[in-house]
């Protein structure tokens, strides 16, 4: 990204005003070659709130999630977390990379959980959910174990603490992977197609943990295909195409005529 932002403009009047959002993003743009992943896109979600994106594949929604984690680095905007800008610090001549260490802290307030599970294969369920606090936070083992058998007792696997990945099941290897993103106490958790490689049969068992974490009032942006899990628990929707946001409003609104053709057209080939 490259510091074009002149200290006089109205785009950096807005955005030195400080976000009040959990995740704030500022008319972020980004491009891989010739393809526009996302084009000025702004979104704000509030604490407690759960937002689902959806959209057809290529439309932007997984890049979205990995530039708030800072995974990708956006070609310009801004993108805020829990008040703090991410990947990158204001300097007199504008916006330049921010360091290693800093983007690291930054990633503390950001729990990610990808389509596939990613977890360590040679740790169990409990070393998976303990290796964060331990590596990072530096929290002691002791704590750290009573702090993972509590959350794999949340997400209903208290008894594979022991197992390996290898003999879990994909749900069950998904709901690890969400107890170890909540092990780091983040401020927002980001669902990235979370059951796009799951059988069927394991899809409902990590559906029902992320409405529990809804219930919970967890900070959640869910990019998803399930749009009766976004229906019932979504607070907002949004829809995306072409790497921009067509519409963003209650769910209601998704599944009435009240919606854009666009909207209308994705949503009737997925009911």
């Amino acid at each position: 990204m490259k510091a074009q932002v002149g200290d006089s403009t109205p785009e950096t009047r807005i955005a030195r005003e400080k976000p009040t959002s959990i995740v704030d993003v500022r008319s972020v743009s980004k491009r891989f070659g010739d393809v526009e992943a996302l084009v000025d896109v702004s979104l704000q979600v509030e604490k407690g709130e759960t937002v689902c994106i959806i959209g057809p594949s290529g439309s932007g929604k997984s890049t979205l999630l990995r530039c708030i984690n800072h995974l990708e680095g956006q070609d310009s905007g801004e993108i805020y977390v829990n008040g703090h800008m991410i990947g990158w610090r204001r300097t007199g001549a504008g916006l330049v990379a921010d360091k290693d260490a800093s983007i690291a802290r930054q990633r503390q307030e950001v729990g990610m959980v990808f389509q596939r599970f990613n977890l360590f294969q040679h740790m169990t369920a409990l070393e998976n959910v303990m290796s964060g606090p331990r590596r990072v936070r530096r929290v002691s083992a002791g704590q750290a174990r009573e702090a993972a058998q509590t959350l794999l007792a949340r997400v209903g696997l208290a008894d594979k603490a022991d197992q390996y990945p290898i003999t879990l099941s994909g749900g069950q290897q998904q709901r690890v992977a969400i107890a170890r993103a909540l092990a780091m106490k983040p401020a927002v958790m980001l669902f990235d197609e979370p059951t796009s490689a799951l059988d069927p049969e394991t899809i409902g068992e990590v559906l029902d943990v992320m409405r529990e974490l809804a219930r919970d009032g967890m900070t959640m942006l869910v990019a998803t295909h399930e749009l009766r899990f976004a229906r019932e628990v979504s607070d907002r929707m949004v829809m995306m195409d072409h790497g921009r946001i067509v519409e963003v409003g209650p769910p209601g609104r998704f599944f009435s005529n009240e919606c854009s053709p666009r909207t209308r057209a994705f949503i009737s080939k997925l009911i």
